[in-house]
């Protein structure tokens, strides 16, 4: 058997989301695992980096998976992207170590936040951008994300109510930035919880429109209470760009 690591780029619009459950095979792993079974002619099993959550966007999702083929990397991807839908795509395919697992691997994540902070709406890109009329102070929301930065409990973030393992995570950059009529956040951390950046984005937005103070994030992260935090922005606007290992 061969481990194969790839890289996915998809539009998760119509998706449940990265993770098959039960009998729900309309997720990017379901699709994946369909073609690479008729491929060889039984059940491939793949892993991936993070579950992305339904409506969420990869730019540069990694998975691994093991097989008995005799194609190379090459025909395997041109196999992938020749039978997978049109919004999934298969960007790289490597042979490696039988060791190698592209969750445990991984030594962090970046994701993409697109706010599309305008009154009139961006046609071309609705698709991959949340739209926020209200405007938006970057000053006080880059004096929010300065006090993310950091180890911390980030449980007041965190969408699992029931979680049970640890919430503590690095972020070890979150840049705000304004381009044009968009607001760009980009989170960089060791890895990321339920709805976290989404929750994240949300309680930076209200901040911006001067709902809060910056100096509160301080207290939502000591509090370890979801109820503190932001709302939950809509998933179109996030996309994970990069697995880094």
């Amino acid at each position: 058997m061969t481990n194969f690591r790839i890289t996915v780029a998809y539009d998760g619009s119509r998706y449940g989301g990265w993770q098959r459950l039960g009998g729900q095979d309309n997720t990017i792993q379901g699709k994946l695992e369909h073609v690479l079974s008729e491929m060889v002619g039984h059940r491939v099993e793949i892993h991936g980096a993070g579950r992305t959550d339904a409506g969420v966007h990869a730019r540069g999702q990694v998975a691994h998976f093991k097989i008995e083929t005799g194609k190379t990397p090459d025909e395997i991807r041109a196999y992938l992207n020749r039978y997978l839908p049109e919004d999934i795509a298969v960007t790289a395919c490597d042979a490696v170590d039988d060791r190698f697992h592209a969750r445990l691997n991984a030594k962090a994540k970046r994701y993409v936040y697109r706010i599309w902070n305008s009154a009139t709406p961006n046609v071309f890109e609705r698709k991959y951008l949340c739209r926020w009329e209200a405007p938006l102070d970057l000053e006080r929301m880059q004096a929010a994300a300065v006090r993310l930065v950091g180890e911390h409990d980030f449980k007041a973030f965190c969408g699992n109510k029931r979680m049970k393992k640890s919430t503590v995570r690095t972020i070890y950059e979150l840049r705000v930035e304004r381009i044009g009529d968009e607001v760009r956040l980009t989170f960089y951390g060791t890895g990321f919880l339920q709805y976290m950046v989404r929750i994240l984005t949300g309680t930076l937005v209200e901040i911006g429109e001067g709902k809060r103070a910056p100096e509160e994030i301080d207290e939502i992260l000591a509090s370890r209470d979801r109820a503190q935090a932001g709302i939950t922005m809509p998933p179109q606007g996030l996309t994970l760009d990069e697995v880094i290992y």
